[in-house]
């Protein structure tokens, strides 16, 4: 008698089964997604690094990949800018500010942003 096992070999294939189908569904709706980044830039961009795909699929899949990168990159800027405006909404309590506010992304916000993610940004030389 085995303890802890309560599939059958059956069962565990017909899960399997169930994940292709999830894939293939996702691969059926990628076909019929515009993804912000155009399939011909990202093709470019693939092409350039070495990479050569015939399926129209797999390169939106990959600009769906950079797209979801570039979206966090971007929230995470404007929790940066959030912090540093509430901050400075604190040190200048007495002036009345708009009702709705209005956030800039800035170096000083996009900087922190990418060491999350391990990219290091500087100003080139001439700006400093």
């Amino acid at each position: 008698m085995q303890v802890g096992r309560t599939s059958s070999p059956s069962i565990a294939m017909d899960e399997d089964t169930g994940v292709g189908h999830v894939l293939s569904d996702f691969l059926l709706q990628l076909e019929n997604y515009n993804p912000s980044i155009p399939d011909s830039v990202v093709a470019h961009y693939l092409n350039m690094s070495g990479f050569e795909s015939q399926d129209p699929r797999l390169i939106r899949l990959i600009a769906l990949a950079s797209q979801k990168f570039l979206s966090d990159i971007a929230n995470d800027a404007l929790q940066h800018c959030k912090m540093r405006t509430s901050s400075q909404i604190n040190q200048a309590k007495n002036q009345k500010g708009p009702k709705e506010k209005k956030y800039v992304m800035t170096m000083e916000d996009l900087v922190p942003a990418l060491q999350e993610y391990g990219i290091t940004a500087r100003k080139p030389h001439y700006f400093v």
